[in-house]
């Protein structure tokens, strides 16, 4: 079985194909930051026509890298949850016309289930059941995941996502967009206990929930405090404390909870996908901190975390089950998943 995978969700426009034993036959991803940029975060509207744009000159790359042409496709794959609405629509679109037009199935993913399946595929093996965590710019969670289509959502953000308060953050210090690589790349040599930072909800292994929205204003109160004098601009050394300290908050709570997902669940393995795994101070920690507690450490590569098509190959697993979409499925721009049953 061939799959063409299909992802708009956001700011990356990309199409895959995959076969059955999950081997990557072609990967295509079509960058939006330089039309972002001057903005300091994703505009939905440029987004939109950006994919209108770029969708079919995509495809059509990524059939002629996997050296096939679009009859010899046996699905359509296509991330319908959760995104942008506008960017949701051209790629279901798209997606259902290709369908109709080679008649063959179509099937709709989540995009966030497909970031912890991106683990999956690039172990080469089944890793289920697992934890899996989604760190992003929209998104981080923690999920129960007992099989590929069984995810139970074990905690969420309450308010911005990890990778979001990297790009608030960034903007705040002058930083380019976006903001992870940027933030990163100024927290190299920087002191990561230099100032001392809020990590919400740190301590209470009961719960798995994230809230970085206390720590992207903590930052902001340090750098234009809400009376007295403004503070004169940083020096580059307290730039780069202040980046990694930043960065360490993030950090420090995105492991604790993960672990502690591990513990409340009696799972030994946690996979982890989304543009902010690929936090090189992220993969660090959690290779050790897995290590100690005796768990196994499944990490999307590079290439797979941050938007790609390649994890739309979840769909199979969705196929295999019969789980195909209808022509008239549409698209979900926020999805709640249900809570593990206590």
């Amino acid at each position: 079985m061939l799959v063409l995978c299909v992802e708009t969700t956001c700011d990356e426009t990309a199409a895959a194909i995959v076969d059955d034993a999950y081997q990557v036959r072609a990967s295509v991803v079509a960058s939006q930051h330089e039309l972002h940029e001057r903005f300091g975060g994703v505009v939905p509207e440029l987004a939109s026509r950006a994919h209108l744009e770029r969708l079919l000159p995509v495809i059509d790359e990524a059939l002629r890298q996997a050296g096939v042409v679009l009859a010899e496709i046996d699905a359509i794959a296509v991330a319908n949850t959760p995104g942008l609405a506008g960017s949701l629509l051209v790629g279901l679109s798209a997606a259902k016309a290709l369908a109709v037009a080679v008649d063959k199935p179509l099937a709709t993913v989540n995009h966030v289930e497909a970031h912890i399946f991106a683990c999956r595929i690039a172990a080469g093996r089944d890793i289920f059941p697992c934890i899996g965590l989604v760190a992003s710019g929209g998104h981080t969670s923690l999920y129960e995941v007992r099989d590929p289509l069984d995810f139970r959502r074990l905690g969420g953000t309450l308010d911005d996502a990890a990778g979001e308060a990297f790009d608030k953050v960034a903007s705040l210090l002058g930083l380019a967009y976006p903001g992870g690589p940027a933030i990163a790349a100024a927290a190299e040599g920087g002191n990561p206990r230099a100032y001392q930072l809020p990590r919400s909800f740190r301590g209470d292994p009961t719960r798995l929930d994230f809230s970085f929205s206390g720590l992207k204003t903590a930052v902001r109160y340090l750098l234009h405090p809400p009376s007295g004098p403004p503070r004169p601009a940083l020096s580059p050394r307290e730039l780069a404390d202040l980046a990694a300290s930043f960065q360490e908050a993030v950090v420090d709570v995105l492991v604790e909870k993960s672990l502690a997902a591990l513990t409340q669940t009696g799972l030994s393995r946690l996979a982890v996908g989304g543009g902010v795994a690929a936090n090189a101070r992220l993969r660090e920690r959690l290779a050790a901190e897995t290590a100690a507690a005796g768990a196994q450490l499944l990490l999307a590569p590079l290439e797979l975390s941050t938007d790609n098509a390649v994890m739309g190959a979840l769909a199979i697993e969705r196929l295999r089950a019969g789980l195909a979409a209808p022509l008239d499925a549409e698209v979900a721009p926020t999805l709640r998943l249900p809570r593990r049953a206590d």
